[in-house]
């Protein structure tokens, strides 16, 4: 754990870290709506059990960089935009409206102001 712990006080190693939580949310969601709108039966409760499992390993990662609290979710959400855009066009085949690039561009803007400004 010690070795994690320093991989994880360097920013690329939170960003990695951050980056893979917003991954296991995404697929988490993504799990749980194929659930709900893609499967019936015993598929259906896979897909749910299989999305309960991702989102609390999703809780762990999203945890682990000791980051003021306001500023790591400030950084994740921007990261979490991005991810779920890719799901989005890879998973469901949906691409991105100019809403949602405009949008995108305010999110990851605000976390790249959260992240690099030093006050």
């Amino acid at each position: 754990m010690n070795q994690l712990n320093r991989l994880i006080a360097t920013p690329v190693g939170a960003f990695g870290v951050l980056a893979f939580a917003a991954f296991l949310e995404v697929f988490g969601d993504a799990c749980f709506q194929s659930g709900l709108y893609r499967s019936v039966g015993s598929a259906r409760i896979g897909w749910f059990v299989a999305g309960t499992a991702v989102l609390a390993s999703y809780g762990l990662f999203v945890n682990l960089p000791q980051w003021d609290f306001g500023k790591l979710l400030g950084v994740y959400v921007a990261l979490f935009f991005v991810v779920a855009q890719i799901v989005a066009k890879v998973r469901f085949h949906q691409t991105p409206t100019a809403p949602i690039y405009a949008g995108g561009a305010l999110i990851v803007a605000g976390g790249l102001v959260i992240t690099f400004w030093k006050s």
